[in-house]
């Protein structure tokens, strides 16, 4: 149990340091993303409001299918072309407390690739 609660509090630290260091606004919006062990989920937040612009996740989408990788790609590239149709090209990205690699990286990757800058 111990355990479990230094790698929590150790998760929320990465956290807290990742976000003080981003904020978003209504022209340049924080790309937010959550990777459960099932689903991908990304939206663009404006931080001055408190509201969220767009968002995409592959809950209840029949159309995603595949590992997580393959989600990650495909809600990736669904956030870029949302965020296009609001006028929106540049984003601040923000992992929260995973690593930048892996399914984080290829959502990112399939966001640059449809027109988001970074």
């Amino acid at each position: 149990m111990k355990n479990l609660q230094t790698k929590l509090a150790h998760r929320h630290l990465r956290l807290k340091r990742t976000r003080s260091k981003l904020h978003g606004t209504a022209q340049i919006p924080r790309l937010s993303i959550h990777i459960s062990l099932r689903h991908v989920s990304a939206q663009l937040i404006d931080d001055d409001l408190r509201h969220t612009i767009v968002y995409s996740t592959s809950v209840g989408n029949k159309k995603i299918n595949g590992n997580l990788t393959k989600k990650s790609q495909l809600v990736g590239q669904n956030i870029a072309e949302k965020a296009l149709k609001k006028d929106i090209k540049q984003v601040v990205f923000d992992r929260g407390y995973k690593i930048y690699h892996g399914r984080v990286k290829e959502l990112a990757d399939a966001a640059r690739a449809k027109g988001l800058e970074f």
